[in-house]
């Protein structure tokens, strides 16, 4: 599996709303965009791809803007990932080999694909705010 740009930068949008959460305060698309240094129009497009996952919520309004659906550490990494990526990665496995060889190479990939679901089920939001906050707190102690 690859960290796509668009796996990246939804990431990156999901941590910033993540690292609100406890304000309860919506985020607008500019925000995010401009603490994680995103593209306005395409973060919109992700934003809405992760709303209709069920992963965020809008609200309207002159104080609109985007929050989590759920609390940050109740949501998978593998959950985000499939929302963005859908059907697309399952639907490759589903094609039937033509050679042995094939068999065997889509077999592996296939043992490689449910080992990455694996490590992606045990880290959520949370985890990556507190990977975060953990590397800032590294970095200021070294400056000091």
């Amino acid at each position: 599996m690859e960290l796509s740009c668009k796996l990246e930068y939804a990431l990156l949008a999901l941590l910033e709303l993540a690292s609100h959460y406890s304000e309860a305060e919506p985020l607008q698309i500019r925000q995010i965009a401009a603490e994680q240094n995103i593209p306005d129009r395409y973060l919109e497009q992700l934003l809405a791809t992760l709303r209709r996952g069920g992963l965020i919520k809008s609200q309207r309004g002159a104080k609109g803007g985007y929050v989590l659906a759920r609390e940050p550490w109740k949501i998978q990494l593998l959950e985000a990932i499939r929302c963005l990526e859908g059907s697309e990665a399952e639907a490759s496995d589903e094609i039937a080999p033509k050679t042995v060889e094939r068999a065997v190479v889509t077999e592996v990939w296939q043992e490689v694909n449910r080992s990455v679901d694996e490590v992606l089920q045990q880290y959520t939001l949370q985890d990556l705010c507190d990977r975060r906050d953990a590397r800032r707190q590294l970095d200021i102690m070294y400056y000091i």
